[in-house]
């Protein structure tokens, strides 16, 4: 099947599974939609439409269950027809393969893995989410790769640009294919979305390298993956890096593959997508978001007692309140904070609808931020 043509999106904001009771104009909860033909087909139809690809990208929102709940069952059906080769995950930076090897192998426990991993530091999302997938692994032995590079070497070629590090900083990554201009645009309105964000040229032109970059790390991480292994790989990632042939598979495609094909989840109430958007869609029902735990939307690091922000996730209550990478957490709710965990409790007391004071160091002064967590 060719790959479809990028389209104009929005990207990384994501799906939000919420919406109108409406039934979709293209499929019901369960079926799949191809939006090139306009038609819904069964999984084992969609299955055989995937006989011989090298890539599958199966998109997600990161803190939506339904989305891996989706992306477990797609892998088990892979898995069930002998097609699954390696499992590459975007939650993973290279430098955390080996934690990921041993929990394969059975030699952590879930707590060590975790803790091995860093996951609070290098991800920051609810790991009870990922955790089946985790375990899909480790059952079934099934190869899994680290995708990723560390987020302080993404952030270094958004300030310095590629060509200003050199092949250890930049982790040996190559030089990444440019972005289509679709992704182009889609790009530059992320960047004017974000809180303080320059309004200049060499500022936006810096955060499109950055992501390309980002995908170029994930893409050969995959085709490393891909030549070990022999087979099919899937990767589990955001579906801002998979939609509409941009991000990883247009690198992978600069990289010399060309079957690479795209599934993402579809909130069956939602307006038919683009014919461009995916090679297939599977319908869902709205996730029902209250029972979700509360989520300021940080990345931490923890050195010495002293707890600092490593990144901010976008359209998250951390955003919005203005924290920023770089900032010391002092307290949060009158509570000194003094490990990840301090704050991950506070937290997970917070109702929806409620604010959250928390006291920062930045560049030697204390600022007091409130971060606003929304009504259900």
């Amino acid at each position: 099947m060719p790959h479809p043509l990028p389209r104009t999106t929005v990207l990384f904001a994501g799906l939000l599974l919420a919406g109108s009771a409406l039934a979709s104009p293209c499929a019901d909860p369960g079926q799949w939609y191809e939006p090139a033909a306009e038609r819904t087909l069964n999984t084992q139809e969609v299955l055989d439409a995937l006989d011989g690809a090298e890539f599958i990208l199966l998109g997600e929102r990161h803190d939506d269950a339904a989305h891996h709940r989706w992306q477990l069952h797609t892998l088990a059906a892979l898995q069930g027809r002998g097609e699954l080769a390696a499992i590459g995950f975007e939650m993973f930076p290279r430098s955390k393969q080996a934690p990921l090897e041993d929990w394969r192998a059975g030699k952590l426990t879930r707590e060590a893995f975790l803790e091995a991993s860093e996951w609070q530091r290098v991800w920051g999302y609810d790991a009870g989410l990922y955790m089946p997938l985790f375990d899909f692994v480790r059952t079934h032995r099934v190869p899994a790769q680290a995708l990723n590079v560390d987020r302080a070497t993404v952030r270094a070629v958004r300030e310095q640009g590629f060509d200003a590090l050199d092949e250890a900083e930049r982790e040996s990554v190559s030089k990444p294919a440019e972005a289509s201009d679709g992704y182009r645009d889609r790009l530059q309105r992320v960047f004017r979305h974000h809180p303080g964000a320059e309004d200049d040229d060499t500022a936006v032109d810096r955060f499109i390298e950055a992501q390309t970059f980002w995908d170029r790390a994930m893409a050969e991480s995959m085709a490393a993956a891909y030549e070990q292994h022999g087979g099919a790989v899937v990767g589990i990632v955001g579906r801002g890096h998979a939609e509409y042939g941009d991000g990883i598979a247009h690198q992978l495609q600069d990289l010399g593959y060309e079957r690479v094909r795209i599934l993402l989840p579809l909130d069956h109430t939602a307006e038919c997508p683009d014919a461009g958007q995916a090679d297939f869609l599977f319908a869902l029902e709205p996730e029902r978001r209250g029972t979700e735990p509360p989520r300021l939307g940080i990345a931490m690091g923890h050195e010495d007692s002293k707890v600092t922000i490593v990144d901010v996730m976008a359209d998250t209550p951390a955003e919005e309140a203005g924290l920023a990478a770089g900032d010391r957490i002092l307290k949060a709710a009158e509570t000194k904070i003094e490990h990840p965990s301090d704050l991950q409790r506070i937290v997970g007391r917070q109702a929806p609808g409620t604010w959250l004071p928390i006291r920062i160091e930045r560049g030697g002064d204390e600022l007091e931020k409130v971060a606003r967590f929304p009504a259900e």
